[in-house]
């Protein structure tokens, strides 16, 4: 087994609505907002080569939504999946699995594009099983009204309608290195991969805990739909992952790829910042 840092890009986000009750004098500090309170983001995937197959977790937003949807999310930089895919010596049709943590359009909407003509919508990845599961896929297919601007059916009803739509949950034994954790103050049922890869588990984090610099546990999104929930379940993974010297892998961080925890006296802080490269 491989695993490989995949930047799908970078975007910007709200730094009030990233940080929730944190006030900007704080987190200004972790990610110093622009003119217009806007911080810099990462979509970083996660690449696994698992003997004859290439799981690829998350894929950003991809590029199919019109210039006025993005220009909301101010993407900058020169990384695209594509590009990064083929650095790695990869293409699209080389993915034979996707994970979907969760179906918010900046971790799915990779997952569909435009055919040749633009007339019709089809999976990015046509070789590829895409994984999602029941209970979430429910909740994004009949959204909140909250939720609902994440929540983009062109990302969503395609997956199943192509008939490459596999439902798993947290007792799924898909690869024998991969399992899954399931959390629900972020969104319904999001999932968490933990992979054991090089006598090391390294654990996926997603939206529980999208940067370095939302390790404290009051630090929790404005986006989470259950924030009391949300620092219940990072409190609990905290303190496994210091526990049992777990690498966690941040999708969101703009600068950092990785860290190891350790337990202070202010609770779980970061140890050491690695890349998967590292280990």
């Amino acid at each position: 087994m491989k695993l490989h840092s995949v930047n799908a890009g970078h975007f910007k986000l709200d730094g009030g609505a990233m940080f929730g009750v944190v006030p900007k004098s704080i987190w200004n500090k972790v990610n110093p907002a622009d003119d217009n309170n806007m911080c810099s983001w990462a979509l970083r995937c996660l690449l696994i080569e698992d003997g004859n197959r290439l799981i690829l977790i998350d894929n950003g937003m991809g590029d199919k939504q019109d210039s006025k949807f993005f220009g909301y999310y101010y993407l900058h930089g020169d990384d695209s999946l594509q590009k990064s895919l083929n650095n790695l010596g990869f293409s699209y049709d080389d993915i034979t699995d996707v994970i979907l943590t969760h179906l918010h359009f900046d971790h799915c909407g990779g997952s569909i594009k435009y055919n040749s003509d633009r007339t019709k919508l089809e999976p990015a990845f046509k070789n590829a099983t895409y994984y999602s599961n029941k209970k979430h896929w429910e909740w994004a297919i009949h959204p909140n009204m909250r939720e609902k601007a994440s929540f983009l059916k062109e990302n969503i009803l395609p997956i199943q309608e192509s008939g490459q739509l596999k439902f798993i949950d947290k007792d799924s034994t898909l690869f024998p290195n991969i399992s899954f954790k399931e959390v629900f103050g972020h969104t319904e049922a999001m999932m968490l991969p933990i992979i054991k890869y090089n006598n090391t588990t390294v654990a996926y984090m997603a939206d529980l805990v999208p940067s370095a610099g939302h390790l404290p546990l009051p630090y929790i999104m404005g986006y989470d739909m259950r924030p009391l929930e949300t620092l219940k379940e990072k409190e609990i993974i905290l303190n496994e992952a210091a526990d049992n010297n777990w690498v966690l892998f941040f999708e969101h961080d703009p600068v950092i790829e990785c860290v190891t925890l350790e337990k202070t006296e202010k609770g779980v802080r970061k140890k050491e910042i690695i890349k998967l490269s590292d280990i």
